[in-house]
């Protein structure tokens, strides 16, 4: 392969060595690995500056649920030993002037393209390349296409009848604006209580005049325990920088946490209360990935768990029947995303805040004026919507992708997504995906799981551009083998019982997104499981791919 710079109008197209499809974290270590090769890379993004995530979800509450000095990148040695975090778990603020410091100092947007959606990609079988076509009415031509679009990055709306009727203020959490949005004195109606939702609530409920949660289902939610960093703790942190980032690599998910490998059944019940307690005043993910291991896979121990979780809800809200629909009755712990809360059960306990369970109480239609439910009228100047993504696809599935033949990713995905090592699809040469479904890039802590993929990924890129390849394409039989050993794997845990967004369950059944098939988007595997599988890959000579020198 390859490929010189033009310049760029409206009407030719403007050709690179490499497309990077988001400036969010991943998309920026992409650009940094593949410009240390040597090559011409364009990052096209759709927001006016970096940090993806971080850029778009500002709403009020938005934090890290992983610690913040194990969430930096590990490559960016000098800035390692410049920063230092305000707090354990730090705010969007924080992240965000982060990565735009990283941007900064490593000089990364002048190969970007800031405000400039990607709308279509088309695969030209002769020439082996892509054309990339935007928002701006710019054209991009490049033979290789790296997509960093994200988990979490393509919102969804309830389909509920009168959505645009609203007459006051509306907004999704992951859409918010960078105007100040006030809420004192205003009736606010929130809807969903994800891990977004119950981040948004707990701050939106400390000054509205009125406040109305509508919950659909309630969510196993653990206290973060989020704390000020010190100098003296940073130092004590940045001390231990390197062990710390080899050792993220061999945890379950890149975070702090592994699972304990002694089980639950290896404790009498009065030392597993204490381990638990031990397990509830840790931080963050010490009460998830930090748990005895059999929770994650045992209908029994996660009952246990469970049962303590309750005793803690019933500790902290007042009221019965509300602490009730407040807990969880449809799935076990650990089952869907695990929210870490500051404070969000007390918020139930305050006169100014109502919960309508949606399940007893459904949405009828939304009117000029507020939420109409079956039992009435719930007056809004305000509606939030806390409503989620289609997560793992749904960025991707936004894009129109023209494959060979003229198929479209959508089409090859109607049933659910399929991939090869969730790095390639067949039918799409030359188009690689980090982040997406089936992969481990982008499940768990997001730079931890990300990094080690993407320098397989460079490693990859600089291969195929030193050997003159022309394709690069996932071979079916190979793709069939993975996309059924994902849902096998899924299909024999707890999570499999679960309605939740790691299955596309959260789409509604009439939204044309929504696969025919129950399809697990993510991967079940560890980090370092996952990372030695594509390292086999090149020691061995990327078996599974048709490769077209």
């Amino acid at each position: 392969m390859t490929a010189t710079e033009t310049e760029t109008t409206t009407t030719e197209a403007t050709t690179f060595d490499v497309l990077v499809i988001g400036a969010g974290i991943s998309g920026m270590y992409q650009l940094h690995l593949l410009r240390e090769e040597g090559l011409s890379v364009r990052v096209l993004e759709a927001g006016s500056d970096v940090g993806g995530t971080w850029h778009w979800n500002r709403y009020p509450g938005a934090r890290l649920d992983s610690e913040s000095y194990s969430y930096q990148y590990a490559f960016t040695t000098d800035l390692l030993e410049d920063w230092d975090w305000s707090e354990l778990f730090s705010g969007q603020p924080e992240l965000e002037r982060y990565f735009q410091t990283v941007a900064d100092r490593y000089d990364l947007r002048r190969d970007i393209e800031f405000d400039t959606r990607v709308t279509a990609m088309t695969f030209d079988e002769q020439a082996n390349t892509w054309k990339v076509t935007t928002d701006t009415g710019k054209t991009f031509v490049a033979p290789l296409v790296i997509t960093c679009t994200g988990v979490l990055s393509a919102p969804i709306y309830p389909h509920i009848p009168g959505i645009d009727r609203f007459r006051g203020e509306s907004y999704h959490t992951a859409l918010w604006p960078k105007e100040t949005v006030t809420f004192e004195n205003k009736k606010v109606v929130v809807i969903g209580t994800g891990a977004t939702g119950i981040q948004a609530i707990t701050e939106v409920a400390k000054t509205a005049g009125h406040l109305t949660v509508c919950q659909r289902t309630a969510n196993w939610a653990v206290p973060l325990r989020n704390q000020a960093m010190t100098p003296e703790r940073m130092a004590e942190i940045r001390a231990g920088y390197p062990d710390m980032f080899e050792n993220l690599q061999h945890t379950f998910s890149g975070f702090l946490h592994d699972w304990d490998p002694v089980p639950t059944t290896a404790y009498s019940p009065e030392e597993l209360q204490e381990r638990f307690q031990k397990a509830w005043d840790g931080p963050g993910f010490a009460k998830w990935m930090g748990l005895p291991n059999d929770i994650a896979t045992s209908a029994e121990a996660n009952q246990k768990w469970c049962d303590f979780l309750v005793e803690r809800i019933k500790e902290r809200v007042s009221d019965p029947a509300t602490a009730a629909r407040l807990t969880p009755n449809d799935h076990y712990f650990g089952t869907k995303r695990v929210p870490c809360e500051s404070g969000y059960y007390e918020v139930f306990n305050q006169e100014n805040v109502d919960l309508v369970s949606l399940k007893e109480n459904p949405i009828v239609e939304i009117t000029e004026t507020g939420v109409r439910t079956e039992s009435g009228d719930i007056d809004a100047d305000m509606i939030i919507f806390a409503t989620g993504f289609e997560a793992f696809s749904g960025a991707l599935k936004r894009i129109h992708i023209t494959g060979v033949g003229g198929r479209t990713l959508q089409e090859a995905w109607s049933d659910g997504p399929v991939t090869y090592l969730g790095v390639q699809v067949a039918g799409f040469p030359n188009l690689f995906i980090m982040g997406g479904p089936h992969g481990k890039g982008g499940h768990g802590n997001g730079p931890r799981c990300a990094e080690k993929v993407q320098e397989w990924m460079t490693d990859f890129a600089k291969h195929i551009f030193d050997e003159s390849i022309v394709r690069v394409e996932a071979d079916p039989q190979a793709q069939l083998e993975w996309s059924d050993e994902v849902q096998e794997r899924a299909m024999k845990g707890l999570m499999a019982q679960t309605k939740s967004a790691f299955f596309g369950d959260n789409l509604a059944d009439d939204d044309p997104n929504k696969p025919r098939k129950r399809t697990y988007l993510a991967y079940v595997g560890a980090l370092d499981e996952y990372v030695d599988r594509l390292k086999n890959l090149t020691k061995n000579g990327y078996p599974g791919f048709v490769i077209t020198s």
